[in-house]
């Protein structure tokens, strides 16, 4: 970026201005330059979103950046690009990208994981992005419609293991958290059920309901389906049963040692200034604490997951090991 300096007309010492004045004061705007920089953020700011509208961490995020948007003085504008299990806008930013600030996407488990799970991998999830902040995970599940043959998860298993493979079940596309958690329930459970890959959890939710697949793994935006009695919980995923759905068993009720939540955040290009990362975090941080999105958040059993730039890059860089050695053991790939 070009210095205010350069644009600057040579200084013509007037009358009753001495040389040595002149010069002085030549000497001081020459220290000058990062005062006059615009202010971060002098335009919009996008947030680029993995998934289709109308689940749960968007609604989660969109209220967020509503109180951003005040803070910051400009608009955080939420970018839709969902594709290849979420992982194309996250990958599309840190490839395309300047690290100015203006553009960011939402770090999340599959981003972590993928390139574990091709051939070719094309970003790194800890050297390619700068970490902004932790958000929030996801109570996960199985849901089915109410009037499913399925009452619960033990009638799941029981067919499953009588016709395995027969059974399909709706969830984000391959390598996604929904998608590895059931391999890893199949797995412990010496069962075998068809996934049916879909763009993002409403997608999937509106197959169950119209009875193309028998049931859906998803976070908790099928919550409101539950509480007007649409569909039934099965499970839910998280380590102890959650206070809206008392009598939903925890996997580990039903003697299956997992847990999973999968928390997200917001991550740019890598190589982003501290203090304008500092200015993004001090922003959506103020926006999760409002009381209208810990509303949000407990109208979809979101749980927070909060961490400051150190901590969100800790955090990924940890998990980022964990995702390796789970891919590995399991033997998944996207490549075929």
């Amino acid at each position: 970026m070009m210095s205010d300096t350069a644009h600057q007309k040579p200084f013509i010492a007037g009358p009753g201005l001495t040389r040595r004045t002149a010069l002085g004061l030549g000497g001081l705007a020459l220290t000058a330059p990062a005062l006059a920089q615009p202010r971060f953020p002098d335009r919009p700011v996008r947030l680029v979103f993995p998934w289709p509208s109308g689940g749960s961490a968007d609604a989660q995020i969109r209220g967020m950046c509503e109180t951003a948007s005040r803070v910051l003085g400009q608009p955080v504008i939420i970018d839709s690009r969902p594709g290849v299990a979420g992982t194309l806008g996250p990958q599309q930013v840190a490839a395309q990208s300047r690290p100015d600030g203006y553009t960011l996407t939402i770090m999340h488990h599959t981003v972590i994981r993928w390139p574990f799970m091709t051939r070719t991998p094309r970003w790194d999830p800890v050297a390619d992005f700068t970490h902004v902040m932790g958000l929030a995970g996801w109570l996960f599940g199985t849901v089915v419609k109410a009037d499913s043959r399925f009452r619960t998860w033990e009638d799941v298993v029981t067919e499953a293991r009588a016709n395995p493979g027969k059974l399909t079940y709706g969830a984000t596309g391959a390598g996604s958290s929904p998608h590895l958690t059931m391999v890893e329930i199949q797995e412990k459970l010496g069962i075998e059920l068809t996934h049916v890959p879909y763009r993002g959890g409403a997608e999937a939710m509106t197959a169950t309901m119209g009875g193309h697949v028998d049931m859906v793994s998803d976070s908790a935006a099928w919550a409101p389906f539950v509480d007007s009695g649409d569909m039934r919980a099965l499970h839910v995923w998280s380590p102890e049963r959650s206070p809206r759905f008392p009598s939903v068993p925890t996997l580990k009720n039903l003697g299956i040692d997992l847990t999973s939540v999968a928390p997200y955040g917001i991550s740019g290009p890598k190589g982003m200034d501290p203090e304008i990362v500092a200015r993004l975090h001090d922003a959506f941080k103020e926006g999760l604490f409002t009381a209208e999105n810990a509303a949000i958040r407990e109208r979809f059993d979101l749980q927070l997951a909060y961490y400051d730039p150190a901590g969100y890059t800790r955090y990924v860089t940890e998990q980022t090991a964990r995702e390796r050695a789970l891919v590995q053991r399991l033997g998944i790939s996207v490549d075929g």
